[in-house]
C-alpha cells in the first residue's frame, strides 16, 4: 500500500492555495507541514500527498514515493533487493525519529532517479 506520495512544485504557496480549494470536495485537509519547505495532505486512510518546494521551473520530474512494510525487516529487505536490482541507495534503513517517533525507513533511487522508499511507522 502507498503511504505518501511527494511531488516537488515551482510555486508551494501558489500550489498550497490550489490543493486546499482542489481537495474540499473530497474532505482531503491539511495535516502538517513546514513554510517554505512543504505541505502534507490527508487523503484518507492514513495516506498523504505532499508537495514540496523546488529550485526548478517547470516542467518538473522529481517524485517520491513511500510504500508501507509490514517489518523492519521488509524494509531491510526492501532496500538490499532494490540495490541488487540497480537501485542507487538514497538512505540506509534505520530510524527516522525527525518524522515520527517510530518511523523507520530507507530510500533508494529508481533507474530514472525517482525516490523510492520502504517504511513503517509502529512501535
Amino acid at each position: 500500500m502507498i503511504d505518501h506520495i511527494t511531488i516537488e512544485v515551482s510555486d508551494l504557496a501558489k500550489s498550497k492555495l490550489f490543493y486546499e480549494k482542489a481537495f474540499a470536495p473530497l474532505d482531503y485537509s491539511l495535516a502538517f507541514g513546514k513554510e517554505g519547505v512543504f505541505w502534507a495532505f490527508d487523503v484518507g486512510n492514513g495516506c498523504l500527498f505532499e508537495i514540496q518546494s523546488t529550485g526548478e521551473k517547470p516542467p518538473l520530474t522529481h517524485l517520491h514515493v513511500a510504500f508501507r512494510a509490514k517489518s523492519k525487516a521488509e524494509v531491510d529487505a526492501f532496500h538490499h533487493a532494490a540495490l541488487k536490482a540497480g537501485a542507487a541507495d538514497n538512505g540506509a534503513p534505520g530510524p527516522r525519529p525527525d518524522y515520527a517517533e517510530y518511523y523507520y525507513a530507507c530510500f533508494v533511487l529508481d533507474p530514472d532517479g525517482y525516490n523510492i522508499e520502504a517504511m513503517i511507522n509502529e512501535a
